[in-house]
């Protein structure tokens, strides 16, 4: 019988879902998220000088204090 990649044992799902829960514990929830949304590498290769640009777009998500007003 050959199982799959796709084909988790009950233990293996068991294992991460246990690990899944450790990782929201141990998790700050006050701390601030970035997500990255997306990464460009331009290389560009000049009498041998190598020009690399990297561009990296990324998402913030800051938690709102309730001390400090609402901005419009």
């Amino acid at each position: 019988m050959t199982s799959s990649r796709s084909d988790k044992s009950i233990m293996h799902s068991l294992g991460a879902f246990v690990g899944h829960v450790v990782k929201g514990i141990r998790t700050d929830p006050a701390a601030k998220t970035t997500t990255q949304v997306r990464r460009t590498d331009e290389t560009e290769s000049r009498d041998g000088v190598v020009l690399r640009r990297t561009v990296i777009e990324e998402v913030e998500v800051r938690n709102p204090d309730p001390q400090s007003p609402r901005e419009s």
